[in-house]
């Protein structure tokens, strides 16, 4: 079996809280409610978008492990315009604390058509633009597009995975799933 699911912002990528004493965070378990699926990959509380799931342990590690360089594709809502050098240097490979990214895809483009609103908004400031940036991985270093987004003096406003393999979050709105099986 295999599960797309369009992850709202503040769901945190499992079944579970363990992480917090009071008041729990909304988990998975909020939405999806099928024995025996797990998700392939995560995607930080703060980051919204398409999360696959799957009770076959081999599918899994296809999706998630790096080492099989499944392309993910994300829409990045970022503060100010990158320039053309900017872009250039996202897509050799920047070096985070963590070592040197592999490259990237990344271009400017306009926002995603029937993007739905996220609760809470985005702070939005005259004075300042923003854009969107398409970008193409295919490694899963921890929160790596907000930290290559800043690198490149452009941090992250709004961060959406759109596209995981051939799978993409069309037709799915903010907490919804349904079965792919492949």
């Amino acid at each position: 079996m295999l599960i797309a699911f369009n992850k709202p912002y503040g769901v945190l990528s499992q079944f579970t809280d363990k992480g917090t004493e009071g008041s729990p965070r909304p988990t998975l378990s909020a939405f999806i409610d099928v024995p025996g699926v797990y998700p392939a990959g995560r995607l930080d509380r703060d980051s919204e978008g398409l999360l696959l799931l799957t009770d076959d342990g081999r599918l899994q590690a296809e999706i998630a492990d790096p080492r099989h360089k499944m392309e993910k594709t994300y829409w990045a809502q970022v503060e100010g315009v990158p320039d053309e050098a900017a872009l250039a240097a996202f897509r050799k490979g920047l070096d985070l604390k963590d070592g040197r990214t592999r490259p990237a895809s990344v271009r400017r483009m306009d926002p995603p058509e029937a993007l739905w609103d996220r609760d809470p908004p985005i702070r939005f400031r005259k004075s300042v633009p923003d854009c969107w940036l398409e970008i193409g991985l295919r490694e899963g270093k921890n929160r790596q597009v907000r930290r290559m987004t800043a690198a490149i003096g452009h941090p992250t406003l709004r961060l959406i995975r759109y596209r995981t393999g051939k799978w993409t979050l069309d037709g799915l709105a903010p907490g919804e799933w349904r079965d792919i099986t492949p």
